[in-house]
């Protein structure tokens, strides 16, 4: 079975397709960093016709990738929400216009239930119960994933997510856009204990998060610094520690709540390395083993679409779910605990 999976629920054009017996046999990304840099940040307007004018050229382009034609496509897969508004009728149009005129299948896709599934697709995958840590520009979320479509939140960010505190904080230190990976970068550079930063709702009880606070404090830091190149720095490396720590924190008192030996994370801010390497240690000290999906599908991508797609077709067809109605509709606020 092979299914082609679009994504274009933000800044990031996102088509590939799936086959149940080779997995991914094509994959493509446009991104329009480029694009919004220009205004510090993503414009829904604009990235909307940059999703017009890209979507339709990367399916073709993947379906020669896999040397495929329609007729070998199965069921279409597209992120139904959330997101952008505008951005997601894009790939809902898309998806339901080529299903239809295809004669097959068309599902809608929640964007989050992608990432939480991206770890799938490599050969080393985790199975279910598991923890799952999804943290990106648009949320932070730690969920108990019992099985496909059972799914109770168990924290998630109360301002700020974790990748929008390193955006903007990037912003504040004149970083430019994307700012996330140029101030992990920087970061590297940085000298422990020169400063030291909250670690946010970490001397309570519970596993919700708060980066806003810390965005702050790095704005006086770095308003009150000669703002060299190390001090920069320093100020990068000391960001950086009190969002893993933090993170390293909630996820701990996550498995021990829940008795899980597993830890998915997944999300743009999955690719962090220091992120990486804590939580690794931390599954490893207690006898259990964290997963991560490649690099390449961290950020938003079609792959994992194409992924959710299949596997919310197979509970279809065994009975667990069902297909929805043929009709063009977009979620751009969508609790994942809605899924069924």
């Amino acid at each position: 079975m092979k299914i082609l999976g679009i994504e274009t629920s933000c800044d990031e054009t996102g088509v590939a397709i799936y086959d149940s017996e080779q997995g991914i046999i094509g994959d493509a990304l446009y991104s329009q960093v480029e694009l919004h840099a220009e205004y510090g940040g993503v414009v829904p307007e604009l990235a909307s016709r940059d999703h017009v004018r890209k979507t339709i050229p990367l399916v073709k382009e993947v379906l020669k990738q896999a040397n495929c034609t329609k007729d070998d496509i199965d069921a279409i897969a597209y992120t139904k929400g959330p997101g952008l508004i505008g951005a997601l009728f894009v790939g809902v149009g898309v998806g339901r216009s080529l299903a239809y005129a295809w004669g097959i299948p068309a599902i809608g896709v929640h964007h989050m239930e992608g990432h939480l599934l991206a770890p799938m697709l490599e050969d080393d995958k985790p199975d279910f119960p598991f923890v799952a840590l999804l943290v990106s520009g648009g949320h932070t979320l730690l969920v108990d994933v019992q099985e496909l479509g059972q799914y109770q939140i168990l924290g998630e960010s109360i301002d700020d997510a974790a990748g929008e505190a390193f955006d903007k904080t990037a912003k504040i230190m004149g970083l430019g856009y994307p700012g996330g990976p140029a101030l992990a970068k920087l970061a590297e550079k940085g000298r422990a204990g020169i400063y030291k930063l909250p670690r946010p709702m970490t001397d309570r009880p519970g596993l919700d998060f708060s980066f806003s606070g810390l965005k702050t404090a790095v704005a006086n830091l770095y308003n009150g610094s000669d703002k060299s190149e190390q001090s920069m720095a320093d100020i990068a490396y000391a960001f950086q520690e009190a969002v893993v720590d933090t993170i390293f924190i909630k996820c701990r008192r996550a498995l021990e709540q829940t008795g899980h030996k597993r830890l998915v994370v997944a999300g743009g801010v999955s690719a962090n390395v220091a992120l990486r390497a804590k939580l690794t240690d931390l599954l490893e000290s207690k006898g259990g083993k964290a997963y991560y999906p490649r690099p390449k599908f961290c950020t938003d991508n079609g792959a994992m679409i194409a992924y959710a797609g299949y596997c919310r077709h197979q509970a279809i067809l065994n009975g667990q779910d069902q297909f929805e109605e043929p009709a063009v509709r977009a979620k751009p606020r969508w609790p994942i605990v809605e899924l069924s």
